[in-house]
């Protein structure tokens, strides 16, 4: 800085009257989620065009989704885009759902951060309170439209229709118009959002979406429009519902100490062995009290009087007790069977596996890994494994390197069963990999939520219930090489029959038609026959027509078409 200017300064700062903090005081003000997330939207997956029009449906769809089975109905969604210009798009979702009472409407559409799941550990698709508002939200960014909401929660009552926007700076909603109106379904809600997009097909895009949602979700009945106003109707596959899970308090293992400070100050519990039995699982009045005991506190302690220092020393008596792991009747999993069932629904393979692992924790909080694997049939052969990855029943698209599940996938060795793989890499061959983690709280490491963080508790159950899967493959891909070489020989075989049979004719006297029946029948063994009918997936029918090209079961001539 010049001579000079040092010299003005100085004089500035000593005339002065008041100090100059005061005045940077008056700049400084509170920040409104809503006017954060407006400067940065890219924190919640709208940071492109495509990404954004997948976005507006997901959270819409999620929220379809939770809402149908909080209410024990079997879901049915409408999902329609229809363009209006270039790169402007119309979204419409509308479900068959318990509809929404008429105040919430405009906080649960028109205000982030407002939500019932936040608060409440239990396994759900939303947790923040953010994914429909941030829809909104960017809806009235790039088009300056407001969202229009219809919703009824009973044929006994009217249906209502709302107009909103948000209010940015004070984040709240906007209400521009709201009216009764006829509407022929009974109960549920529908979602109009005009928003600034790009739709293509591909691995990331709204079509993705729907179909990975529909092989997660067996039991949902999605009916989609694309722009081009084709339909594709995705039936569900089941007519029972996920089990409902229950709520839960947090596991001592899993809380912190500022968490657990703030806990002791709002309690209404009298003593502090009350406290540890009401505020969190698996405690009862015998594990409080060995839990005091490690921490060197009086049970009957007051938690009001309980210092930061007594709260780190409980916190280490915590560490010290043995707690048994908390309570799964919050998780909702899939299941073997179902999962396989969406597999079989959408992707046409040859052999399916489904494997669902024993639950456990992560900073005290419950999770289940399932896998699901599908191989052959009309799965691309020369390509890279194609990983599908959910959490608690919702595909996780963009992110995948970033992901504990990719990298889960790339460590799992995949040579012994089967596939090719050149050191820490996706597998090649055709082949589908399913991953879903159903969790009270899932550690995303984004707003976005498209990955899961590299946690080694995760990482250990994913692995272990991929490598449960590929044992399976490994049997199925060793039994389909074995048949495969049994029928190259009997091929062989039947070439050079007509010639055995002259030879065998000439040396035995016998008439050559008699011989060549014999040799024919001796083509295919009974028990390869067997093995191939009752093994071989109904879709593989490579083997069956081979079998029924050589032999004369009739069984297998009808299997093979």
């Amino acid at each position: 800085m010049p001579k000079e200017q040092k010299q003005e300064t100085k004089v500035l700062t000593e005339t002065r009257e008041t100090p100059i903090a005061y005045e940077l005081a008056k700049r400084q003000k509170e920040i409104s989620v809503a006017e954060f997330f407006t400067k940065n939207r890219h924190l919640l997956g709208f940071d492109n065009r495509r990404k954004a029009l997948l976005m507006a449906v997901k959270e819409a769809v999620d929220n379809s989704l939770d809402a149908c089975e909080e209410a024990r109905i079997l879901p049915e969604i409408s999902v329609e885009i229809i363009e209006m210009a270039e790169f402007k798009y119309k979204v419409v979702v509308e479900d068959n759902g318990p509809g929404i009472v008429k105040k919430q409407i405009p906080n649960i559409f028109a205000k982030l951060l407002y939500g019932s799941k936040f608060h409440t550990l239990r396994q759900a698709r939303g947790q923040q309170g953010i994914g429909i508002s941030a829809a909104v939200l960017y809806s009235q960014l790039t088009t300056g439209r407001h969202a229009k909401i219809t919703s009824r929660v009973s044929k006994k009552e009217t249906a209502y229709y709302h107009e909103l926007g948000i209010d940015t700076q004070n984040n709240k909603p906007l209400i521009a118009k709201e009216e009764t109106i006829e509407w022929a379904k009974e109960h549920g809600t529908k979602v109009e959002l005009d928003l600034e997009g790009d739709y293509m097909k591909g691995n990331q895009s709204v079509d993705e979406y729907l179909k990975q949602t529909a092989v997660i979700n067996p039991h949902v009945t999605i009916i989609y429009t694309n722009p081009k106003s084709e339909q594709v109707i995705y039936a569900r596959a089941t007519d029972k519902l996920p089990d409902l899970p229950a709520e839960i308090k947090p596991h001592p293992y899993g809380v912190e100490l500022g968490m657990l400070m703030d806990k002791l100050r709002w309690t209404e519990s009298r003593t502090l062995q009350s406290f540890l039995t009401s505020e969190f699982s698996r405690v009862g009045p015998g594990t409080a009290k060995e839990i005091c005991e490690h921490a060197a506190v009086l049970p009957n302690t007051k938690p009001s009087q309980v210092s930061r220092d007594m709260a780190e020393k409980l916190l280490q008596g915590i560490q010290k007790t043995k707690i048994i792991a908390p309570p799964t009747d919050c998780l909702s999993p899939i299941g073997e069977e179902l999962l396989e069932k969406g597999l079989r629904k959408e992707i046409r393979a040859e052999f399916y596996c489904a494997t669902s692992r024993p639950p456990s924790v992560y900073r005290g909080n419950p999770f289940i890994i399932e896998i699901g694997v599908a191989f052959g049939g009309e799965i691309p052969k020369e390509e890279k494994a194609n990983i599908l990855r959910f959490a608690n029943r919702v595909p996780l698209l963009y992110q995948e390197g970033a992901c504990a599940m990719a990298k889960s996938v790339m460590e799992t060795n995949w040579k012994p069963y089967g596939l090719q793989q050149s050191g820490d890499s996706v597998p090649i061959g055709p082949v589908v990999i399913v991953v879903h983690m159903a969790s009270v709280w899932v550690p995303f490491t984004s707003e976005s939520k498209e990955a899961i963080a590299h946690y080694a508790e995760i990482i250990k159950e994913i692995k272990l219930a991929l490598q449960e899967c590929g044992r399976q493959l490994g049997t199925y891909v060793r039994k389909k090489t074995r048949i495969t070489e049994q029928i190259e020989r009997a091929n062989m075989f039947e070439k050079y029959i007509p010639e055995v049979a002259d030879s065998l004719a000439i040396l035995t006297g016998d008439k050559k038609e008699k011989i060549l029946q014999g040799l024919q029948k001796m083509l295919v063994k009974p028990e390869i026959k067997k093995e191939i009918i009752e093994e071989g997936d109904a879709d593989d029918k490579l083997y069956k027509m081979e079998f029924a090209k050589k032999g004369e079961d009739e069984e297998a001539r009808e299997e093979a078409g």
